[in-house]
């Protein structure tokens, strides 16, 4: 644990600390892949309630997205989107020495986020009622992810 910086709020005094850490997963291969009770999880084991967490993921062809967790049609539909909008088409790219997918993960994973900031109170994260965090795996085949976690608070 770091203590980053004393801070006065009128008469009180808190400390703010930061915590890191790093969840690994492996997907299946494309598709949405919820994270939401792992990064929960390790928030719960910082130690503090409130602050600002950062999630990054350390890779090029996989993104992080908050979305919908109660219907599964929209993450197919997500998949369907992002199929029709970046195809698996070699004849399209130069990049495509680790196959079709390749270039194409690497697109879909800038039109998304590699990284997060969520408002946490209470130890919990300040998703909406219907939210989930997602990695959204880009490639075909199975891959191991890495995600980067900060949080800042009390």
């Amino acid at each position: 644990m770091m203590e980053w910086n004393n801070h006065y709020l009128g008469d009180t005094k808190y400390m703010i600390r930061q915590k890191s850490g790093e969840i690994s997963l492996n997907t299946r291969g494309r598709g949405l892949n919820d994270v939401t009770g792992s990064i929960h999880e390790w928030l719960d084991d910082t130690g503090l309630s409130e602050g600002v967490l950062t999630v990054f993921i350390q890779h090029s062809s996989a993104s992080l997205i908050i979305q919908e967790n109660a219907d599964p049609d929209v993450q197919l539909d997500l998949q369907d989107f992002y199929a029709s909008l970046v195809p698996d088409n070699p004849s399209l790219y130069r990049h495509t020495a680790e196959g079709v997918d390749d270039m194409p993960s690497h697109i879909r994973s800038t039109l998304t986020d590699v990284s997060l900031t969520i408002p946490v109170v209470g130890k919990c994260m300040r998703l909406g009622t219907w939210q989930g965090v997602y990695v959204f795996e880009h490639r075909t085949s199975p891959h191991h992810r890495t995600l980067a976690l900060n949080f800042m608070g009390e």
